[in-house]
């Protein structure tokens, strides 16, 4: 089987490296396309995963309109080249058009209600659009569900274990609280109109967490040099050992408070659009938090309720057992699943 594999941001990375592992280990071939936006290409160089990047992010939202022909038109150039089975990616934006102008299937992977526009756009004309149950839009094409989340394709005990020699190697000791707050640059397609925390609610925030242990920053944008020194500074792959044994995890990054709580880390949720997958974290497992910036009052009075328990990361066990028995391996499914797609494909008149 030929599988061609977009992706756009370094999460998308982590969603695929395992089913691309297991695709090269049974003999398939796999084309990657990439995207240079923050650390991907990076994190592809990290897993060893040759690939091929096509664009780049654009300085400025203005210019994502511009990019996308130039990526449609690289990869169907990609696509002479590779002649692929099937095309897969998270978002579809350049596979799906492309897919329907090679003539084979194009498998979409997503979990974002707010990116209107792109689910308007890519659902009707991609082979499949799949997505976690607790997905809340409505999708407008083939519809696959999957009692998941994405990242428990890359978390789910059958693909990772969290090693504290890693926090260890880089200064931190998992054995004593220490807390991860993540900020984000608003650069993607779904962020526009989207705002960051104000710099005195992070004030706020490290004025309750420094007394009760290390504070470190994950951020993709500068940093003032008052907060630089809280920098997580260690290389991009490492970091999610770093949330398996964080007190909490705090910030702007759905991805990265599914990540903490498909781990077992309690972590807050601050945005002013929702995710499905975090509502779902939140209400049937008590291990997300979700704020609106707005909502300062109930943010810190959380924040401290939480700070007072004893045995903080112990309190939330017993949920994390009854995440992980009621969702899947993710990256299972998703081999199966479009093992199932070239069957039919080849089978069609």
């Amino acid at each position: 089987m030929r599988i061609l594999v977009e992706v756009l941001h370094p999460a998308h990375v982590h969603v695929f490296r395992c089913a691309i592992g297991e695709w090269r280990a049974r003999g398939d071939e796999v084309r990657v396309l990439s995207r240079e936006k923050e650390c991907a290409n990076a994190l592809l160089d990290a897993y060893r995963i040759p690939y091929t990047s096509i664009s780049r992010l654009p300085d400025r939202k203005s210019g994502l309109a511009a990019e996308l022909p130039l990526r449609i038109w690289r990869m169907w150039r990609e696509c002479r080249r590779f002649r692929p089975d099937i095309l897969t990616g998270i978002m579809g934006v350049t596979i799906a058009p492309v897919g329907r102008l090679i003539g084979r299937p194009a498998v979409v992977f997503y979990d974002t209600e707010n990116a209107k526009t792109t689910n308007r756009v890519v659902y009707p004309i991609a082979h499949s659009v799949c997505t976690p149950t607790c997905y809340q839009a409505p999708v407008n094409g083939r519809h696959v569900t999957y009692p998941g989340y994405h990242e428990l394709a890359y978390l789910h005990p059958n693909r990772f274990t969290p090693d504290p020699a890693v926090p260890r190697r880089y200064g931190v000791d998992p054995d004593k609280p220490f807390f991860l707050l993540r900020l984000v640059s608003w650069q993607a397609s779904h962020d526009v109109g989207e705002k960051g925390l104000e710099s005195d609610a992070v004030k706020a925030m490290l004025a309750r967490l420094e007394p009760l242990g290390r504070v470190l920053i994950s951020s993709e944008k500068p940093l003032p040099p008052h907060l630089e020194p809280h920098r997580f500074a260690c290389p991009p792959e490492v970091i999610h050992h770093f949330l398996a044994f964080a007190h909490l995890v705090i910030g702007e990054s759905a991805t990265m408070a599914s990540e903490a709580a498909v781990l077992g880390t309690p972590a807050f949720y601050i945005s002013d659009t929702g995710r499905g997958y975090t509502d779902e974290e939140e209400a049937r497992y008590g291990l997300v938090f979700n704020f609106k910036r707005h909502e300062r009052d109930r943010i810190f009075s959380t924040l401290d309720g939480l700070l007072a328990r004893p045995a903080l990361r112990a309190s939330f066990a017993e949920n994390h057992r009854r995440l992980l028995a009621e969702k899947i391996d993710v990256t299972a499914w998703m081999v199966d699943y479009l093992d199932s797609v070239v069957r039919d494909t080849r089978r069609a008149p």
